[in-house]
C-alpha cells in the first residue's frame, strides 16, 4: 500500500496481494452471521434477477475492484505458464500449454464478499516482466470490461471483453461471464479463443463458492479444441471432490481424441494421452497461485488519475483497518462523483468514449472490444517477480 505526505491532494493508492489458494490471505474477511448478511441483501429481490445494480456495503466488498480481479488472473501468477505457450515446438504443445495457462486464469474465492463495481473509464495498468497489460471499464450498465495484455519480447497479445451478469436464484447466486477472450501467439500466426465458466455462489445447506460449467478453447489455424467442464462431484455441498475438472482435447477437422484431461484446478490437473495411455501433470495450483506478491507503485507520478487502485485507494484503505465509517464516506463519494460526472455528459449532450478501446455492440454478437494502441506501455506499476 502506497500513500504520500500529500495525501489530501494526491490520493491513496492502496494495492493489495491477490486472491490465491485458501488459507493464503494477509487479511482474515471472515464475519460473524455471514450468511444472515448476505442474505439480507436479498430480502426484497425477486428470483432471476439481474444483481448487477445491487449496492453493496463495504462489509460485503474486497479491498479492490473487478478491474483488478480479471488483471490478477492475467499477471499474477507463481510460474511463467504464459511464456509455455509461445514456446511449444508443435501445435499440440502450444494448445496444452494455453490450456493449462487457461486454468491457472481461476482463482478461490471468498464466500460472502465481493470486488466493487468499477466505475465509467476506471483503468488498471500493471507490468510484470515484459508483459504489459490495461484494463479499461468501457460500460457501467451494463458492466463491461476491456482488457489487453501484451508482451513485444515473446510477441503475444490478449484482448478481453467481459460482461458478467449476476442474476439471484433463492438459494444461490450465478454469474455468468460473458465475452471473448482471445490469445495470439503472433509468431506462430494462431489464434486461441475460450469463454469462460460461471461462478457459483450457494448459501444452502452450505456456503460455498465455485467455478462450474463449461469452457471451451479453439485455434481454427490448428484445428484444435479443447472441452473442459468444471463444478463438483459433491451431493448438495457436502461431500465429494470440489472444484474439479474434466474435459478433453481433440482434433475437430477429424474429430480425433487426442487427450483427456482430469483434475482439480486448486491442486494438480492431469493430461492423459489416449493412443499411449501416458499421464502427465499439466498444471498445479500450488505453484501457480500460491504466495503470489501484491504489485508495487515504480512510479507514482506515472500512476494515472483514473488507476483503479487510486479511485477506490481511501475506501480500501479504511476496509483493511476495519473503519466501516470512514470506509461508507469514501464509497458514497466515489459513487456521488460517478452521478455527477454523468449528469454533467447529459447536460451537455455528450456521449462517454472510452480511451483506449473500440467497442461494439450488437443483439446478436454482444460486447466485443479492440484496442486502440498495438502495444501496451510499461505500467508504472509493477509485479516483483
Amino acid at each position: 500500500m502506497v500513500t504520500t505526505d500529500e495525501e489530501e491532494k494526491t490520493g491513496v493508492i492502496c494495492l493489495t496481494k491477490p486472491l490465491s489458494l485458501d488459507g493464503d490471505s494477509e487479511f482474515d474477511y471472515r464475519a460473524p452471521n455471514l450468511i444472515k448478511r448476505v442474505l439480507s441483501l436479498f430480502k426484497n429481490v425477486r428470483p432471476g434477477s439481474d444483481l448487477s445494480r445491487l449496492q453493496l456495503s463495504p462489509l460485503f466488498n474486497l479491498p479492490k475492484s473487478h478491474l483488478q480481479c480479471f488483471g490478477e488472473s492475467v499477471y499474477c501468477v507463481g510460474n511463467d505458464l504464459l511464456g509455455r505457450c509461445n514456446k511449444g515446438e508443435s501445435p499440440q504443445e502450444r494448445f496444452t500449454a494455453v490450456v493449462s495457462w487457461s486454468i491457472s486464469i481461476l482463482r478461490p474465492m471468498i464466500f460472502g464478499i465481493a470486488p466493487y463495481n468499477p466505475i465509467l473509464g476506471e483503468t488498471h495498468h500493471v507490468s510484470r516482466g515484459n508483459l504489459n497489460v490495461l484494463l479499461e471499464q468501457v460500460s457501467h450498465h451494463p458492466p463491461v470490461t476491456a482488457l489487453h495484455g501484451t508482451d513485444e519480447k515473446e510477441n503475444l497479445e490478449m484482448i478481453w471483453c467481459q460482461h458478467p451478469t449476476p442474476q439471484f436464484y433463492g438459494t444461490s447466486v450465478e454469474t455468468e461471464v460473458h465475452g471473448k477472450r482471445q490469445l495470439k501467439l503472433l509468431n506462430h500466426r494462431e489464434t486461441y479463443e475460450m469463454n469462460s465458466p460461471k461462478l457459483l455462489i450457494k448459501f444452502l445447506p452450505l456456503p460455498w463458492v465455485d467455478w462450474v460449467g463449461e469452457n471451451r478453447i479453439q485455434c481454427h489455424e490448428t484445428g484444435l479444441e479443447a472441452e473442459l467442464y468444471y463444478g463438483s462431484s459433491s451431493f448438495f455441498g457436502l461431500r465429494g471432490n470440489p472444484r474439479t475438472v474434466k474435459g478433453k482435447i481433440f482434433d475437430s477437422t477429424s474429430f480425433e481424441l487426442l487427450y483427456e484431461i482430469d483434475g482439480q484446478w486448486d491442486r494438480t490437473v492431469k493430461m492423459k494421452d489416449v493412443n499411449s495411455g501416458k499421464e502427465t501433470v499439466i498444471y498445479n495450483a500450488k505453484e501457480a497461485i500460491s504466495g503470489l506478491k501484491a504489485p508495487m507503485v515504480t512510479d507514482q507520478k506515472g500512476v494515472w488519475p483514473s488507476e483503479s487502485a487510486l479511485i477506490w485507494g481511501i475506501l480500501s484503505q479504511a476496509i483493511l483497518g476495519k473503519d466501516w465509517s470512514k470506509a461508507r464516506e469514501a464509497k458514497k463519494a466515489v459513487e456521488e462523483k460517478q452521478r455527477e460526472l454523468l449528469r454533467e455528459r447529459e447536460s451537455r449532450g455528450e456521449t462517454w468514449v472510452p480511451n483506449h478501446f473500440t467497442v461494439t455492440h450488437s443483439k446478436e454478437g454482444g460486447w466485443d472490444c479492440s484496442p486502440i494502441q498495438k502495444w501496451v506501455p510499461s505500467a508504472p506499476i509493477s509485479v516483483p517477480l
